[in-house]
């Protein structure tokens, strides 16, 4: 038995359920060697009246002591000739199985109710998780957006496992509360429910693996740098460009005089498609796109100058005004994948990666199929892929965890070359 991590993806567009589970399991036992350790699903909101039917019957038909999954409104998976697809509006079925040999898997299903107050000690996090901070484990987290408080979690996790990966995202496709679904087994948990419809479920993985990611947040800069001289709460009050003296002015009026320097597209653009980024080294002099966490403008007041965004700020900050496109999105992955296959050795190492991508995004934005995932196959190759369109995204920038929008996260992972990873 081979003592290397496999990872495999099987992708059925089938519109029965039990043929899609049939036809993905196939695959599944056709390629794998030996027993499975892992199993991630992911299936469309077409089938949402089945979900309560999903597990138990990839169970009958497959062995996996732990799975999880949840469903969305689209769903990505590797289809024949190992080429990724994007399903958006129909139905599909991507499951994932892993042999991870020499790493720990920690099933996690949480609720919010469980998480510590945000001013616990460290220790706290940890007992919840079940997972010593040494062990360094790496996070996959799926979220229901109504009831998680994710933003929390994630906050708590950083705090707890600071050099840790965390990547996910949460569950589209059911418009009110309580359509989503949420899947999760564990063979040696006796609370065994195979449906939630709130919480969190997700995995820890902690040893000879190693977590990498792209997050590509689809923006581009637009005028100076600024630095933030008074805000309160998420409304920025008055800020100064950080690249001369100047004194501090109201961020609308600013803004206003940037935008009278832009071409007529990006001022058309700007109507509808800015957000504003907040850059995540407070030490770095020069930033770049990958440097800023994206957030959305709000909304402004024009009787002083005032504009909210959708995050906290403080004074001191430095943040840069930015604008989506299409082009601007596939230019900022494709710089992204760039950069990552130029700084790794071996790409083939990677034996396997998830995608969460924004709903936002696909032919929604480049009004082409499999734009992301096979963008991401290009640079890197025919790795196993799968994943979801999310109604947020969960991945990190500088260091830190975030719920992003309009963002395509890849994680992307191989082993760890018997180290602790």
């Amino acid at each position: 038995m081979s003592d290397r991590i496999q990872w495999i993806n099987a992708l059925s567009t089938r519109p029965s359920l039990e043929a899609a589970v049939s036809e993905v399991v196939e695959k599944i036992k056709r390629d794998l060697e030996g027993p499975a350790d892992l199993g991630m699903v992911f299936i469309s909101s077409a089938y949402a009246s089945d979900y309560p039917r999903l597990v138990p019957l990839l169970l009958d038909k497959l062995s996996l002591p732990v799975l999880i999954g949840c469903g969305g409104a689209g769903i990505v998976g590797t289809g024949g000739e190992g080429r990724s697809r994007e399903i958006e509006g129909n139905p599909a079925l991507s499951l994932t199985v892993a042999r991870l040999p020499n790493v720990e898997i920690r099933p996690l299903y949480l609720e919010a109710n469980d998480y510590p107050d945000l001013d616990s000690s460290p220790d706290r996090w940890t007992e919840l998780i079940g997972v010593a901070p040494e062990k360094n484990p790496h996070f996959i987290l799926l979220a229901d957006p109504f009831s998680s408080r994710i933003t929390d979690l994630l906050e708590g996790l950083d705090f707890a496992y600071a050099g840790s990966v965390k990547i996910g995202g949460l569950v589209s496709g059911g418009m009110l509360e309580q359509q989503g679904g949420l899947f999760f087994h564990d063979e040696n948990r006796r609370r065994n429910t195979a449906l939630y419809r709130q919480g969190v479920v997700g995995v820890a993985l902690s040893g000879d693996i190693v977590v990498e990611t792209i997050v590509a947040q689809g923006c581009r800069p637009i005028g100076q740098t600024y630095q933030i001289t008074e805000g309160e709460r998420n409304i920025i009050l008055e800020m100064s460009a950080t690249d001369k003296d100047s004194s501090p002015n109201p961020p609308l009026n600013l803004l206003r005089d940037l935008i009278q320097t832009l071409s007529d597209k990006d001022r058309e653009l700007a109507q509808h498609s800015l957000f504003i980024g907040i850059a995540r080294d407070e030490f770095k002099m020069q930033l770049r796109s990958g440097d800023f966490l994206i957030r959305n403008v709000l909304g402004v007041d024009p009787r002083h100058g005032a504009i909210a965004i959708g995050d906290r700020v403080r004074p001191g900050q430095r943040v840069q005004f930015h604008l989506r496109d299409a082009d601007t999105s596939a230019l900022d992955l494709e710089l992204l994948l760039e950069s990552y296959r130029s700084e790794r050795e071996d790409v083939s190492a990677i034996a396997g990666a998830l995608m969460f991508s924004c709903l936002g995004r696909g032919e929604t934005l480049y009004e082409k199929p499999d734009f992301d995932s096979g963008l991401f196959q290009r640079y890197l190759g025919a790795i196993p892929l799968s994943g979801f369109f999310c109604n947020g995204e969960i991945g990190p920038v500088g260091g830190r965890t975030f719920l992003h929008g309009y963002t395509s996260a890849f994680a992307l992972f191989r082993p760890g070359r018997g180290r602790n990873a």
